[in-house]
């Protein structure tokens, strides 16, 4: 017990002091993690209002598909990242593999399935009740996405913190195809998880707070923020 406490004291020391590797270790986590919810959310967010909007056969199945890609599992995603990245792989000239960027690749493809699906349950719900308008006016596909797409985007907030999220915790799809590597790959994930195993305790413990508290400020933002837009609508 006295060791767990002992953990605990160094592990708020080490938070509080902006330790140069802790820093640097938080600092890779929300550039990849930011990075990866950036490119899903321009890809996942005109992609789900599209499916929102559209009638069209076969839109069951791919209701169906990305709703089940919404739980790759991680190391299906890191293998698979790992063997287009590696140097017998297609992209492999490109010298990805063990980099930040095919980290930044693998989280994309994970929480891109979510931002699509969530984004296109937000998105139809609120096209049935501009639908007859939109189509009296005859608004073409895409100005009717782009609109709908503003008028949603507090709740918009919500899907991309979701997908925030999945990328800043996630283990095994990058530890896979970034290594892990210190001062290069590592991410306040990975390193929690080495930590761990080597019992150094009070780095671990740190990186772990650090990450419950950027996940309740993220929260307060959004929340912040869909409460002053309500606040905007009611005013």
């Amino acid at each position: 017990m006295q060791d767990f406490s002992d953990a605990f004291q160094l592990a708020f020391s080490l938070a509080l002091s902006g330790d140069p590797d802790l820093l640097e270790i938080i600092w890779l986590s929300l550039q990849v993690s930011l990075s990866a919810v950036v490119i899903s959310c321009l890809l996942g967010l005109p992609l789900g209002a599209l499916i929102a909007i559209s009638r069209f056969r076969g839109r069951t199945a791919l209701l169906v598909l990305v709703n089940a890609l919404m739980g790759l599992p991680p190391v299906v995603v890191g293998l698979l990242v790992y063997l287009m990245l590696s140097n017998a792989g297609p992209f492999g000239a490109f010298q990805l593999l063990y980099t930040p960027t095919a980290m930044i690749i693998a989280q994309t493809l994970l929480i891109t399935p979510i931002v699509t699906a969530l984004s296109r349950e937000v998105i139809e719900q609120l096209h049935n009740d501009y639908a007859e308008q939109f189509r009296s006016l005859g608004v073409p596909r895409s100005t009717e996405a782009l609109a709908l797409l503003w008028d949603a985007r507090y709740n918009l907030l919500t899907v991309a913190l979701a997908g925030f999220g999945r990328a800043i915790a996630e283990v095994g799809a990058v530890i896979m195809v970034g290594g892990n590597i210190n001062h290069l790959t590592r991410v306040m994930t990975t390193a929690i998880a080495l930590e761990t195993s080597k019992g150094d305790l009070a780095l671990a413990l740190a990186l772990g707070m650090v990450l419950i508290l950027i996940a309740l400020t993220v929260n307060a933002l959004v929340m912040t923020l869909r409460l002053s837009a309500a606040r905007q609508a009611y005013a």
